[in-house]
């Protein structure tokens, strides 16, 4: 049987009780978890697998939205050979697929500090009414973890069959492996890293100072302004995005190429190359989806992440895979392989791949029919 679709899923949501305790030493009260479910739960309740987004998703990672936005999560390269309102995971998720929903109920929210529907610093205060805007707490990978598990509770689900993602999503991962090992059986971590390697700290510094000197930002209070730091945040996206491509696959697609009309025209202020055009239109498409104090909550939550190598290897206790890919120098190969070798060395059944590819990081979203046989035999043969 070809691998199927899920069909039109549309996003629920989920309000929890309480409060949530922060590693910043706060609390969030009345936190809203955006979510999607795709495939059926066990009565044992015992076949789920959590996917975790990276910083620009959200809970649509699979199936046809029923209300799409006008700009969907699935853009870059990605977005060429895709339908509108398609989830940004859909090649891995459905029957047959990687993440196979006729065996598993797999699981996607959008994160803490999200503007997709989960609580975040664009929504409202409960304690003022108000949008949380420059009050809303700094976040880290573990407080998203601590958000999921709480809203998982919710759902009466005690343990994962496993727990998987790209990039930031491969970092909560690798965070519930540690801080929840009794609670997960395998973890499938793609295009991630134990901690940010100096330059992609340093490319993630640069896209948030271009939000925060936008005069617009307001200090991060820009809601019923009127106005919104459209221009900061569309060059953090270009920062953003250029990391996570490949100096191959810029020169395959674009070349020095020139716009149509072929001559330059010798002006400062317009893209005369197909490139520029291509970066202009990727911000413009994601300011009009995303907030940008989330993008600047999210880029520090992922900077903030480092594990402890040797003693995060002897506390996980899942199955590990580990896919990164050749190309990807912002996620680099080295850090998975970092972290192979200190669960091989701590005893743990690991699993690492790498797969030559040139789209760089954003071959975790590209790369879906290579990771798709590699992930299915890995869940397999672990029995997940």
């Amino acid at each position: 049987m070809s691998p199927g679709s899920v069909g039109t899923v549309a996003t629920q949501h989920l309000d929890l009780p309480g409060s949530l305790p922060l590693d910043c030493g706060r609390s969030l009260r009345r936190v809203r978890v955006a979510y999607e479910t795709y495939g059926t739960l066990s009565p044992a309740r015992d076949n789920v697998i959590l996917v975790c987004h990276a910083l620009s998703g959200d809970a649509h990672a699979a199936g046809l939205s029923p209300d799409p936005p006008p700009e969907g999560t699935r853009d870059g390269f990605a977005a060429a050979a895709s339908p509108k309102g398609i989830g940004w995971w859909d090649g891995m998720i459905g029957p047959g697929k990687a993440f196979d929903t006729d065996r598993f109920f797999v699981v996607s929210t959008n994160l803490l500090g999200g503007c997709r529907g989960t609580t975040g610093p664009s929504s409202t205060d409960p304690d003022t009414g108000r949008p949380y805007g420059s009050a809303f707490p700094v976040i880290t990978v573990a407080d998203m973890v601590r958000c999921e598990r709480a809203f998982l509770a919710e759902l009466r689900i005690d343990r994962l069959a496993a727990v998987a993602g790209g990039s930031l999503g491969g970092m909560q991962a690798l965070e519930w492996a540690t801080s929840y090992p009794d609670q997960v059986n395998n973890i499938v971590v793609i295009a991630s890293t134990h901690a940010l390697q100096p330059q992609g700290v340093a490319w993630n510094a640069i896209a948030r100072e271009s939000i925060m000197r936008d005069p617009a930002w307001q200090g991060g209070d820009y809601y019923g302004t009127g106005r919104a730091p459209d221009a900061g945040m569309g060059v953090a996206r270009m920062v953003g995005h250029i990391t996570y491509l490949s100096a191959p696959s810029l020169a395959e697609k674009f070349g020095r190429r020139l716009q149509s009309g072929g001559d330059l025209r010798y002006t400062l202020h317009e893209p005369e190359f197909e490139v520029e055009s291509y970066l202009r239109h990727q911000a413009s498409s994601f300011v009009r989806r995303f907030d940008a104090n989330t993008y600047l909550h999210l880029s520090r939550a992922l900077t903030y992440f480092q594990l402890d190598l040797p003693a995060a290897a002897e506390t996980i206790m899942a199955r590990t895979l580990l896919i990164a890919f050749s190309s990807d120098w912002l996620y680099p190969p080295s850090a998975s392989e970092e972290i192979f070798d200190a669960l091989r060395k701590s005893g743990k059944e690991a699993e690492f791949h790498l797969i030559d590819a040139p789209y760089g990081h954003d071959c975790f979203l590209l790369e879906e029919a290579r990771q798709t046989p590699i992930v299915r035999d890995f869940l397999t043969e672990g029995r997940a």
